[in-house]
């Protein structure tokens, strides 16, 4: 699907993306007693968000997975469709990556349905003169995440097919990365980095055409570099930056802006960070 092209900024044309991830629609998350989720804000956090991507006009908007937390099939789906009702308010186009959570209770077809979208759930398109590889991880919990291995040669056959600048995206993470201190995933690292990370970052990097790739899930914000690649892991929206309660909510939302040769990621929220840099 193409998305049309209609604003340069500057020379060479940039694109401009609004990323949100890990919203996690739902009440709040307790993690070993202590008060991790702040998910009963996700709605307002939600609008909040909407109301910055129109002001901020991005070209695209990306949602990186974990846009519920799951309960039960009906709440999940109920829940799914509301905050996917509320980023639709947004003035550009809003794509999808699927999430763990989003799929415990829903079925693929659900998500399908919600997205209107047919076909597998990775897939890729085109916008402003870019071209965006989306994957679809798979997580078993307590044991590992994964990239089937037919989403790695359909990822090379798509990255051979595109003669534009690339972006790919995904919900579980795909750099190394030390999770000392990650309140969610230190002591379990197998759901938190997928299996095949090494034999997708060989796909990536042997491709001309990748600028940056991009996960949620980890809940923290990173940004890992392999074969000059960056790779930005989005914190979530709804995470406790403080160690309990009362709280204090992430509220993060990113806004990335890529050129040929250069990227600029912003996160914003109650703990903003800036990554720059040049790009071979």
């Amino acid at each position: 699907m193409a998305l049309q092209n209609t604003t340069r900024y500057g020379s060479p044309m940039t694109l401009r993306i609004g990323i949100i991830s890990d919203l996690h629609f739902g009440p709040r998350i307790l993690f070993h007693g202590r008060l991790r989720k702040m998910s009963d804000m996700a709605p307002e956090l939600t609008v909040a968000f909407v109301q910055r991507m129109n002001e901020l006009k991005p070209d695209l908007v990306l949602t990186l997975g974990d846009i519920i937390e799951d309960e039960s099939l009906e709440t999940d789906a109920n829940r799914y469709r509301h905050a996917l009702r509320l980023l639709s308010e947004i003035n550009a186009p809003v794509r999808h990556v699927c999430g763990n959570h989003d799929t415990i209770n829903q079925t693929d077809d659900m998500i399908r349905e919600a997205w209107n979208h047919q076909g597998e759930l990775y897939y890729s398109f085109d916008c402003k003169g870019y071209h965006v590889s989306v994957l679809r991880t798979v997580e078993r919990p307590h044991i590992d995440a994964r990239l089937p291995s037919e989403q790695l040669e359909w990822l090379r056959k798509d990255l051979e097919q595109t003669t534009l600048p690339t972006v790919v995206a995904m919900h579980h993470g795909a750099a190394d990365q030390n999770l000392r201190n990650n309140p969610w995933f230190e002591n379990a690292p197998e759901v938190a980095l997928i299996k095949e990370r090494k034999a997708l970052r060989s796909v990536i990097s042997s491709s001309p055409r990748v600028r940056l790739v991009l996960n949620g899930h980890l809940h923290w914000t990173h940004v890992g570099i392999h074969d000059a690649i960056p790779y930005v892991t989005v914190q979530s929206l709804t995470e406790n930056l403080d160690p309990d309660a009362p709280g204090r909510v992430a509220a993060a939302w990113a806004l990335v802006e890529l050129s040929d040769h250069h990227v600029l990621v912003r996160t914003e929220g109650a703990a903003p960070s800036v990554f720059e840099s040049s790009l071979p």
